[in-house]
């Protein structure tokens, strides 16, 4: 169930802590920040007000932790290094099928991230895009390895991450976000194979042209 990937998400906080951000995210996420009180927040969370504000000082610092620790980051981190060992269609298919995944599991949190990253506190644009960087960094070095290996082309890692990362997270924000699924059904295996056929044809090492 997705509270219980959500829980597995939280880390080794107590009970009652982990209660309140499970809570929160489900109310940011359909309630929006500003939508959502504290008082609801404890209410539904089952503690008192005074009892969520000893664990976050206040909303925004609520919203912080759960920004700074839904991540794909360490996930993405650790898989890079096997899909490095796979054919390079195959590993571009994989990397975008693990990030699918991760995406799905999290759908609350890119919900929350998107409606009020642009109307909060600097603190949190500043989180928002140190994870944008770290992320589009973990995509480069993929690339960037297999550029010194001699496999790829000559492009811009940062650039082609980019473009990786769109092209999944456009996928996914219509299907998941969006609910394009319900509307056209559309084989997830066979988009991600030819998006990655197509992002493959454009990074990947051409034969010297013959003079």
């Amino acid at each position: 169930m997705a509270g219980d990937k959500r829980k597995q998400s939280l880390g080794p906080y107590d009970s009652t802590h982990e209660r309140i951000l499970e809570t929160a995210v489900g109310l940011f996420s359909t309630k929006g920040f500003l939508g959502a009180s504290t008082r609801e927040i404890a209410h539904e969370a089952g503690v008192a007000e005074v009892t969520l504000f000893r664990h976050f000082s206040s909303k925004e610092a609520l919203l912080e932790e759960i920004l700074s620790r839904f991540s794909v980051l360490p996930a993405l981190k650790a898989y890079i290094p096997k899909a490095l060992e796979l054919p390079y269609e195959e590993a571009l298919a994989s990397l975008a099928d693990h990030l699918l995944d991760t995406l799905t599991q999290i759908k609350d949190w890119v919900r929350i991230m998107q409606s009020e990253v642009q109307r909060s506190p600097e603190k949190l644009l500043m989180i928002y895009h140190t994870f944008i960087d770290e992320l589009f960094e973990a995509y480069a070095s993929f690339f960037r390895e297999l550029q010194q290996r001699g496999a790829l082309g000559e492009f811009d890692p940062e650039y082609a991450a980019r473009a990786f990362h769109g092209i999944v997270f456009c996928f996914f924000s219509l299907e998941e976000v969006l609910h394009r699924k319900h509307y056209k059904s559309t084989d997830r295996g066979e988009a991600i194979h030819q998006f990655m056929k197509i992002f493959t044809f454009g990074t990947i090492k051409q034969p010297a042209e013959s003079v």
